[in-house]
């Protein structure tokens, strides 16, 4: 159940990096969102945590739904 939820959760994020690649602007906190043309550094570094952040999560649950690896724990 857990493996199938870390799955959803890395789509998730992978959708959110998407959509603010193609809109210019990632969320980077309470409130704030980091813009191409205003901070262009942040906004990359957002984007690279999006996408390292989904992609570990994404190949994590597939590998636990697999059997090849524990899935997260919930404590």
């Amino acid at each position: 159940m857990m493996a199938l939820l870390q799955v959803l959760l890395g789509f998730g994020i992978l959708a959110v990096a998407y959509k603010g690649y193609r809109a210019g602007e990632v969320p980077a906190g309470a409130g704030w969102r980091a813009n191409r043309e205003d901070s262009p550094f942040a906004f990359h570094c957002f984007l690279t945590l999006y996408l390292c952040g989904g992609i570990a999560l994404l190949v994590w649950g597939v590998f636990a739904l697999a059997g090849l690896a524990e899935p997260m724990p919930l404590s």
